[in-house]
């Protein structure tokens, strides 16, 4: 491609962003009046669409052909500049903000009918007495059960308006009447914090799975009820968050770092910086820390342990993680879809970027990534990764690190071939536990009534006839014969927490995981055998 044409794309989005992003809300130098100014690009962009609207020989939707303009556009700039249109906006937007207003449960759409698989704890279903395994019939009347009832429609009965109110018909097994319910739309949490324990006396253990608005206070709560327990230590697991807010990971950083000290800095097109600082506000500042991470560890989860480890604190465990240094703000186009468009690149104390290279409009290589690094053999043997002298970097205690790609951990931990193999994946992918267990546990709930969890995670076996009931299952559903002698330790194990999950909560079912998880006993054994790998 000549660089006449490779700048084509550029030219084009510029002339349709410049028509639909305030100044003002970019932080950009020029004023709004500047950014709005006639521009022929522009107008030649908008007459096309008007001569398509009004003259062309056909109909056609114009809408379609500017979102894969914009698409188009895009896919010319780098990887994470992307157009988010506005039937997905409002999804994504409840996601980040960490909640959402509904009546709070966990179903499944089963045999033509909304199964409840657990109430929210504390929230509004569970208050009002829904149960796991009731079936949702009727909202206020309206049919929910049958093979043609769309997705969006029962969400729509389901969730509302704050504080008001949805009538529930419902079906419960061993009761001869159908049930009827009253409950009170609420905000109802989506949780950042997936699992908060002790994995020792003195070891704490946080899983997060992103980084939205609520998620700084969820991660406070925990570590707080952590320290309350005797927690001086802290496993703080970032394995598979792809990230989410840049404040909300300094601000989590600010947690472990000591005044003053160097958290990240920005820098955009014109070589603006800007610099963030811990402050006095970290609550474990004089406690150990690991974070543990993998190849899918991405953004605001590099940040994290890219701040730690240049400030030579803590002790980064695992696999070398995604490698994604860009910042990305979103921008309204004014028709209910919206933008996140790059606007600088973030460095690390010491001032790497650890962004992996990228070519414009190549994004399968790109996110194909996993694949390269599992087809070298870097995923199972440190020796493996590649560096890049020219990127080297050290921490003011003389440690040596990389920029170029990701971070690189201090500790490495290769991937557990077995729990990691490819058809356990596809089996989770595929929900096949869930359902299973929904269906194992709908048989006869009184089964585990006087289970208490501890119990159930200490002293409760999965049978073998359960593990062929589940091989038996499977192959029913996908058509197939698959053969689980080879893999009865991990179905087991996954039967047991997916069990846990569905009668406690996510905290059972991590429990019941880190037992055999090699990461988290690595942290262990560092922790209580290898003290002197901390550093000084």
């Amino acid at each position: 491609m000549t660089t006449k044409n490779k700048y084509i794309p550029l030219i084009v989005g510029v002339a349709i962003a410049a028509g639909v992003i305030i100044g003002g809300k970019l932080n950009f130098s020029d004023t709004s009046d500047n950014l709005f100014t006639t521009n022929s690009k522009k107008n030649k962009l908008n007459r096309l669409i008007d001569y398509i609207d009004y003259e062309y020989v056909e109909d056609v939707n114009t809408d379609s052909i500017v979102d894969v303009t914009v698409n188009g556009i895009l896919n010319n700039l780098d990887p994470h500049s992307t157009y988010i249109p506005k039937e997905d906006l409002e999804r994504i937007t409840e996601n980040m903000k960490g909640d959402f207003v509904g009546i709070g449960i966990n179903f499944y759409p089963y045999k033509d009918s909304i199964a409840v698989v657990k109430p929210t704890e504390g929230g509004p279903s569970e208050r009002a007495g829904i149960m796991g395994g009731d079936r949702i019939l009727l909202a206020d009347g309206d049919t929910l059960y049958g093979p043609d009832v769309p997705s969006d429609f029962i969400s729509e009965k389901l969730k509302g308006d704050k504080n008001t109110n949805v009538k529930l018909t419902i079906f419960r097994k061993g009761e001869d009447e159908l049930l009827e319910f009253e409950v009170k739309r609420k905000a109802i949490p989506i949780k950042s914090v997936e699992s908060a324990y002790m994995l020792t006396d003195n070891l704490g253990y946080i899983k997060m799975n992103r980084f939205a608005e609520s998620t700084f206070d969820e991660f406070k709560a925990a570590l707080e009820e952590l320290k309350d327990l005797g927690a001086t230590e802290l496993a703080l697991d970032l394995r598979d968050n792809p990230g989410g807010f840049l404040g909300i990971a300094e601000q989590i950083a600010d947690e472990f770092l000591e005044d003053d000290k160097l958290i990240l800095f920005t820098k955009d097109k014109r070589g603006k910086e800007e610099h963030i600082y811990a402050t006095g506000r970290g609550d474990f500042e004089d406690g150990e820390i690991y974070i543990l991470i993998n190849e899918n560890s991405a953004s605001a989860s590099e940040v994290i342990a890219g701040a730690l480890q240049d400030n030579d604190k803590g002790i980064i465990v695992g696999r070398r993680s995604y490698g994604k240094g860009l910042v990305q703000r979103e921008m309204a186009l004014g028709d209910g879809s919206a933008v996140r468009l790059t606007v600088s690149r973030y460095y690390t104390p010491t001032g790497r970027s650890i962004q992996k290279p990228y070519t414009n409009g190549d994004s399968e290589s790109y996110y194909n990534d996993y694949n390269k690094r599992l087809r070298t053999g870097e995923l199972v043997d440190e020796e493996n990764i590649e560096v890049d002298d020219s990127l080297k970097f050290t921490t003011p205690k003389g440690k040596i690190v990389y920029g170029g790609g990701g971070i690189i951990p201090d500790v490495f931990v290769p991937v557990d071939r077995l729990f990691d193999n490819e058809t356990i994946n596809y089996l989770r992918r595929r929900g096949h536990f869930g359902y299973f267990v929904f269906e194992k546990l709908d048989k006869d709930r009184n089964l585990y009534k006087d289970i208490s969890k501890y119990d159930f995670i200490n002293n409760f076996e999965v049978s073998d006839d359960v593990v062929v009931s589940f091989e038996d299952f499977v192959n029913k559903r996908e058509r197939t014969n698959i053969v689980f002698v080879a893999y009865n330790d991990e179905i087991r194990r996954l039967i047991k927490a997916t069990l846990a999950r569905q009668l406690f909560d996510d905290n059972a079912f991590e429990e019941i995981i880190n037992k055999e998880d090699i990461m988290v006993q690595e942290v262990i054994l560092l922790s209580t055998e290898y003290p002197n790998i901390k550093q000084e």
